[in-house]
């Protein structure tokens, strides 16, 4: 069924209610957060649309959510709990002294990159897609096991700043 929708051109589709999808997106598979995890394309259950794939440098994993500008996954809370998130996988990243183009880039679009060997991409994946729906204990899991393992994430002189330039 085609629907009216504001923003990007249509048409939109209705999706096992959720949020209006676009065309290209209406044969995506729904990822579940305990299924088998994969690279590839998928329609997450908050709606989302995740990406996962080969990082330009060969030691990472880059995972893209986005959310077309949903509201309901644009809240400050949420925006946080992603930035931890983003924490987390950068810490490994700090402590194997690596330097990669964005561990996060928040907003509608959002950008990790979690380092080979380090966090599991299906724990990753399943943090994330626990933020969508307001579960942040995950996340919180990740950043203080990435702490104890590889100290304070945050780099020296960057203060409170990620990777992509975002403010924590």
């Amino acid at each position: 069924m085609t629907i009216e929708h504001n923003g990007i051109a249509g048409p939109y589709f209705e999706y096992d209610g959720l949020p209006a999808l676009h065309a290209v997106d209406k044969d995506l598979p729904l990822i579940h957060p305990y299924a088998p995890v994969a690279p590839g394309r998928y329609i997450t259950p908050g709606g989302g649309r995740l990406t996962i794939r080969p990082a330009e440098t060969g030691a990472h994993i880059r995972i893209t959510l986005d959310h077309l500008g949903c509201p309901a996954q644009l809240t400050d809370e949420k925006n946080d709990a992603f930035k931890r998130l983003a924490l987390a996988a950068e810490g490994y990243c700090v402590q194997a002294g690596c330097r990669h183009h964005a561990a996060y880039s928040g907003g509608v679009l959002r950008i990790f990159e979690v380092r080979n060997g380090s966090i599991t991409l299906a724990a990753f994946v399943r943090a994330a897609l626990a933020v969508e729906l307001e579960d942040f204990t995950p996340t919180d899991r990740l950043l203080q096991e990435t702490e104890a393992l590889a100290g304070p994430v945050r780099r020296e002189n960057e203060g409170d700043k990620v990777s992509g330039g975002e403010s924590v």
